[in-house]
């Protein structure tokens, strides 16, 4: 006969027992590339963590992508950014996203939707990730209207081109862009 799971007694008139186990903390991974962070990824991690416990900031690394900051910078850029929001982790990974949400004990993955043309892919990609394991769920959050149109790629363009990307990625990325451009 098993016994009773644990429960912690509340000090009020009814005593309702509660079970320690809703207690648990409750952990998702926000991955992406991050080539660089800009204030609509910063945007959808404080959505997050309103959310959850703890948001896992989860850099991806791809051999086949050719990104503009190595790893090692764009886990920087986070820390300096994102990693200064309380209860936010940064963490690098590379392979299967759903293998580092089982070894981050996290049970939901969070996906950033800008815009309709967005939703095909992440869907196909929240399937896919449902049929390898069933256990994390994709969870779709969409940043601030003001946010909507902007993307990694478009800020990176706007600077290569020598334009001002202050009001659309925080300081010290507009800074890092700034750099790598005049190389």
């Amino acid at each position: 006969m098993s016994s009773p799971p644990e429960t912690l007694s509340r000090h009020s008139a009814f005593h309702f027992p509660i079970p320690l186990r809703i207690f648990a903390m409750r952990r998702a991974i926000y991955p992406g590339s991050f080539d660089p962070v800009t204030n609509g990824h910063l945007d959808v991690i404080e959505r997050a963590r309103k959310l959850f416990d703890e948001v896992v900031v989860a850099v991806a690394h791809n051999d086949e992508k050719q990104p503009l900051f190595s790893l090692e910078q764009r886990l920087d850029l986070l820390r300096e950014t994102a990693g200064r929001i309380e209860n936010v982790r940064i963490a690098k990974f590379s392979g299967l996203l759903v293998e580092f949400a089982r070894a981050q004990n996290a049970g939901a993955v969070i996906r950033g939707l800008r815009a309709v043309s967005d939703f095909e892919f992440e869907f196909q990609m929240a399937l896919m990730n449902r049929n390898l394991n069933a256990a994390v769920e994709t969870i779709f959050l969409m940043p601030k209207e003001e946010y909507t149109y902007l993307s990694s790629r478009i800020v990176k363009e706007i600077a290569r081109l020598g334009g001002n990307v202050s009001s659309f990625v925080p300081g010290c990325v507009a800074k890092a862009l700034t750099g790598k451009f005049r190389q």
